[in-house]
């Protein structure tokens, strides 16, 4: 299993865009958004979007994608994170083996400065991150228009 990099300098091909815009959108479970969406930071972290860009991070088992993560980079400090990660998923039948730990794992190293992401309070997955370090900070209060 390796670790894919990408950034504005390892540049992400439509192709591969889409492939991971389908891998999460099936993978995300009921967290999910919609596929507009996670193409959308997909694409801002290629800086193919105007924008400060991030990293698309995926673990590929024989050339099939098991595990991705997304980070958007903010540009701010002190005040909000420098970056967000804003998805991570591993497939089905791959998880609980590890994957999700490299992929953070991997993130933390990868990334300068303060990393957020939004979690669930009910997901799962909130205890991973605490374990690589994340802490429970504020909680999002959002209106939707």
């Amino acid at each position: 299993m390796t670790i894919k990099t990408f950034d504005a300098f390892t540049r992400l091909s439509i192709m591969d865009i889409n492939r991971i815009t389908n891998f999460l959108h099936a993978n995300l479970g009921e967290f999910k958004d919609k596929k507009s969406a996670i193409r959308k930071s997909i694409m801002y972290a290629a800086k193919e979007m105007p924008g400060l860009g991030g990293y698309v991070f995926i673990m590929e088992e024989k050339g099939e994608v098991i595990g991705a993560v997304v980070v958007n980079r903010t540009g701010m400090n002190e005040y909000l994170s420098e970056n967000i990660l804003v998805y991570l998923a591993v497939k089905k039948g791959f998880r609980q083996k590890g994957i999700a730990k490299k992929l953070i794992k991997h993130t933390v190293r990868y990334c300068k400065g303060d990393i957020a992401t939004h979690v669930s309070i009910d997901d799962p997955v909130k205890k991973l991150f605490e374990k690589q370090g994340f802490k429970s900070r504020n909680i999002e209060m959002r209106l939707e228009r």
